[in-house]
């Protein structure tokens, strides 16, 4: 009589203490990558909390009731003109506006784009272009369609012969105190644009662009 052979290989169980300390293990790898993400979003918020108070110290801007107050960079502007020095374009929103020196009595807020005093032109390297403008309706609504921008969009300069493009990288708003801060990468050139926030009068959107070419 053949006797048949029992083929299935014995079935290995895992002791109750082995998943106990595999669980574990587990739950301690889990903290671990929680706790240094969780540091890690802390240090940013820090980051941004610090240079929001530096700015505030340094460069304060005051956008209230049409007044602006900036400490102003030296710049050689020449003579003062009248004249449009510069054009913001913005495709998405099919914007194309002037702007004047900044020192022109002309450069209002309540006549054209305002180059809020303290800004730097496109020329100079790691400044910032700080443009404002009503939304809302009227002739002088120039900002009227910013709302309508993302981030990834374009806004081109034109100054001085160049053009400079520059690609939306954050949009945020702010309630109207008076003070705007400004949130910028500073080891870059860019350009700030400042309105009303749409269908909100309690607060100002304000959009940060980043250079990306010179043509």
């Amino acid at each position: 009589m053949v006797k048949k052979h029992n083929n299935k290989k014995q079935e290995k169980r895992i002791s109750p203490e082995m998943i106990a300390i595999i669980g574990s293990i587990t739950i301690l790898i889990g903290g671990f990558f929680l706790s240094y993400n969780y540091i890690q979003s802390k240090k940013v918020m820090a980051f941004d909390y610090i240079s929001n108070i530096f700015y505030n110290q340094n460069q304060e801007i005051i956008v209230s009731d049409g007044e602006q107050e900036v400490e102003e960079e030296e710049e050689d502007l020449g003579e003062v003109t009248n004249n449009y020095i510069g054009y913001l374009t913005i495709p998405k929103i099919n914007l194309k506006k002037g702007f004047l020196d900044k020192r022109s009595p002309d450069n209002d807020v309540e006549k054209n784009i305002l180059v809020v005093e303290g800004s730097s032109y496109p020329t100079k390297d790691k400044g910032n272009l700080i443009l404002a403008g009503h939304s809302g309706t009227g002739w002088k609504a120039f900002f009227n369609d910013l709302y309508k921008l993302n981030k990834g969009d374009k806004a081109i300069v034109t100054y001085k012969g160049k053009t400079y493009t520059y690609k939306i990288t954050n949009i945020y708003t702010q309630p109207k105190v008076g003070k705007i801060a400004i949130y910028r990468n500073y080891d870059k050139t860019t350009l700030t644009l400042i309105t009303c926030t749409n269908h909100d009068s309690t607060t100002q959107t304000i959009y940060i662009a980043e250079l990306e070419s010179i043509e």
